[in-house]
């Protein structure tokens, strides 16, 4: 499938029929998620593949599903063969920018922005694309809605989980409301150059001849 193709497909998908994922097309897709970035290659992304049916379940109960089957949702968490839960360790990133070579005047950096919620969020992103590209679908669970997960699935204290990818064989399902509000106009959310370029101008200006 060509890389537009993938990016087009991809939407969260929130119904699965009850085949298995093939564990090679699993461990591929987990593989891609680690292919993400991460500032200084620091690598604090880590992944906890869940395909027990108690487990599941379970996860499944930490969201209360059972509420959102009865707003009239399919039951998505616990019918989806499998879950992943991302994780990410902010002293991973700090560690590495203690390390002489990412030192500034000796020291480590202010960080700008917390690039390890970043790097998760790549991760994120490369799995709900190679699910796609395996022709299969993908849905995600924010962790502010699974209180608790931790402990079910023995995370350690230094990371975080940012939530839980569902994956498996698309079923048909009601699809998100959210999706009614369309999308934003290009000329809202593409700045070529200058936030308030020339409203006019529209695509990239040519680069300098050879």
């Amino acid at each position: 499938m060509e890389f537009q193709e993938v990016v087009a497909r991809r939407r969260m998908v929130r119904n699965y029929t009850r085949k298995p994922v093939d564990p090679a097309t699993l461990a591929r897709i987990v593989q891609t998620g680690r292919r993400s970035p991460s500032a200084g290659f620091s690598q604090g992304q880590a992944f906890v593949v869940v395909t027990d049916q108690g487990d599941r379940r379970a996860i499944a109960e930490l969201a209360d599903e059972q509420s959102y089957v009865q707003a009239g949702f399919d039951p998505w968490i616990s019918r989806a063969p499998v879950h992943i839960a991302i994780c990410v360790s902010e002293e991973a990133y700090r560690r590495r920018y203690r390390e002489t070579d990412k030192l500034v005047d000796g020291r480590e950096i202010r960080w700008p922005v917390p690039y390890w919620w970043i790097d998760a969020g790549a991760a994120l992103q490369n799995i709900l694309l190679a699910a796609v590209d395996a022709g299969l679908a993908a849905g995600f669970l924010g962790t502010h809605a699974l209180p608790g997960l931790k402990n079910l699935l023995g995370i350690p204290d230094e990371y975080a989980p940012i939530g839980v990818v569902t994956l498996g064989h698309p079923a048909p399902d009601r699809r998100s409301g959210s999706l009614e509000r369309g999308w934003r106009p290009d000329s809202e959310v593409i700045h070529w150059g200058r936030w308030n370029r020339d409203p006019t101008a529209s695509g990239p200006r040519p680069g300098p001849r050879a």
